[in-house]
Order: C-alpha cells, then structure tokens, then sequence
C-alpha cells in the first residue's frame, strides 16, 4: 500500500477540518461524552484561519488519491523541554487504514517535520483513557513516552 503524504496548504481546510470532524466524533462515541462542540463548517474556518495565519501546520496521507490520514501540529516554547517544541493538536488515521503502518509512517512525517523545524521535542495528549488505550499503546510503540498528567481545560468564553 502506497501512502503519499504532503504538507497541507490552506485550501486542505476542508480536508483536514473533515477529517478532524470523524476525530471528535469517535472520541464522543467511545467515551459516550460531548467532549467537543464543533461543527464541520467552523472547524473549516478556523482551519483556514490558522495555516493561513502560520499559526497551524497539517500534514496529510492520500491514497488513491482519497484522503486517509491527518496530523495537525502547532509550535511553541517550553523552557522545561529546552526552547522550542512542537504540539500534536489532532492525530487521525482512517479506521480501515489502521494497523496497516499508516500511523507509523505519519508519526516519521512528523518527525522530520520537526527536526526541518528545530523542535527539541514532540508532545501530545492522548485522547480519554480506558477507551484509547490502544492509541496510547501505538504512541508509545512509535516513540512517544508518557510524561504524567491528564491534560486540562478550562473554557473562556
């Protein structure tokens, strides 16, 4: 199987804010909990918005010419990882597309994404645990190790 992965332009948007639509959705179905409130058009939008901005950087994994995976990735600066880092905001591989080695291979796009970038390191949050725990097994699998906590929000609006 031959997956062809390229760096996301903002007219991807609607690429990428589909496939991070099916995302939300699967984390609200296995866990039984609205933990998004977004909507296809919006995440578009702001999709748009922030790789237009250079706020947001996408890669995404095309077969036969169909869309099948997407990572979605910001930079920033921590001093406890030593400068500049970059964050997995949204991770997703096409459910028949899994355990194939798609995942794998966007993990090492990310990676040469972030040594072209200078980041001393990648981090990311899993999604709800018990029910990812396989995502959280393929993470560690492919390099990425646990560094405690759950992550938090709170909402400002």
């Amino acid at each position: 199987m031959e997956i062809k992965f390229r760096e996301a332009t903002v007219q991807d948007s609607e690429v990428i804010g589909s496939l991070v639509v099916e995302l939300t959705t699967e984390i609200c179905e296995l866990t039984n909990t609205k933990h998004f409130d977004i909507d296809l058009n919006g995440t578009i939008q702001r999709c748009n918005e922030l790789i237009s901005d250079g706020h947001y950087a996408a890669i995404i994994g095309v077969y036969e010419g169909n869309p099948v995976a997407v990572v979605t990735m910001t930079e920033t600066y921590a001093l406890y990882a030593g400068g500049k880092i970059g964050l997995i905001q949204e991770f997703y591989v096409s459910p028949e597309f899994r355990a194939s080695g798609v995942g794998s291979m966007l993990v090492e796009q990310v990676e040469g994404y972030g040594k072209k970038h200078n980041w001393s390191c990648i981090e990311l949050c899993t999604p709800p645990l018990p029910e990812f725990e396989r995502t959280l097994n393929f993470y560690q699998k492919n390099g990425l190790n646990p560094v405690g906590g759950r992550k938090m929000r709170q909402a400002l609006s």
